[in-house]
């Protein structure tokens, strides 16, 4: 009778059991314990991170980021994870004693501190730049946040594929119509904007084919936004307020 030497037998038994080996499913961002976080620490856009300071449910969620595996992700699903992932880093930067409120303060905040996301090791700049940008959302700018006063709002609330459309547009009309950070003077032809519209111009006129006009149907005043749709307005833009959007 003819037999297999011993060695090739053991290699096979070896690769049928890697083969039918059952692998643990890839790590989820928990998004409701961090609506849960949320809700209990933001009101109103201002930002209790003492809530978050030495809580494990939040040190959780960051590990969460490293792990995710985002290669089989849709676009839609990438846009959850990553604005999700970008606000809780954001905030963990803050907790671990960074801040965006100095010139030498953003370089660090932004470019230096490392984060790991989806199993690469990244700043935030590069989170936004290199991940969320290509993604070809300009309404991603009015959702992630950089825990500074002139930024849009924290929102209270996860962002989830269920509803992601409908709060990206919420976002993104909570900050254009809010005088704060915007002001239009329909009778002058002028406005006075964020300096988010004019660092990223070039993704909402590939939106909307002007700064003007994609701005146009998310203004809720109808007289500004027939304006903007119709004429040239001389925009400026306003200094950026990067004190602490909260308290830590």
């Amino acid at each position: 009778m003819f037999r297999l030497p011993l060695r090739f037998s053991l290699q096979k038994i070896l690769l049928v059991a890697i083969l039918f080996m059952p692998f643990p499913a890839a790590a989820e961002l928990d998004l409701e314990t961090w609506d849960a976080l949320l809700n209990k620490a933001v009101i109103d856009g201002d930002v209790d991170y003492t809530q978050w300071q030495k809580n494990p449910k939040f040190d959780v969620l960051v590990d969460q980021i490293g792990t995710v595996d985002t290669r089989q992700m849709g676009r839609q699903d990438k846009l959850v994870f990553y604005i999700n992932a970008y606000n809780i880093l954001a905030a963990r930067g803050i907790l671990d004693g960074s801040s965006p409120s100095t010139l030498l303060g953003r370089y660090i905040y932004f470019k230096r501190d490392v984060y790991l996301v989806a199993g690469d090791r990244i700043t935030l700049h590069a989170l936004e730049h290199e991940l969320i940008r290509p993604l070809q959302e300009p309404r991603i700018h009015f959702a992630i946040v950089c825990a500074s006063q002139s930024c849009p709002i924290l929102q209270s609330e996860a962002y989830t594929l269920q509803h992601l459309d409908r709060q990206l547009t919420l976002a993104a009309m909570g900050f254009i119509n809010n005088p704060k950070h915007n002001q239009f003077n329909a009778a002058n032809r002028r406005a006075e904007m964020s300096s988010l519209f004019k660092w990223f111009e070039e993704d909402f006129v590939a939106a909307g084919g002007s700064l003007q006009a994609y701005l146009a149907p998310l203004v809720d005043n109808e007289e500004v936004a027939d304006l903007l749709a119709q004429e040239a307005f001389e925009i400026s833009y306003r200094k950026y307020d990067w004190r602490l959007n909260g308290t830590r």
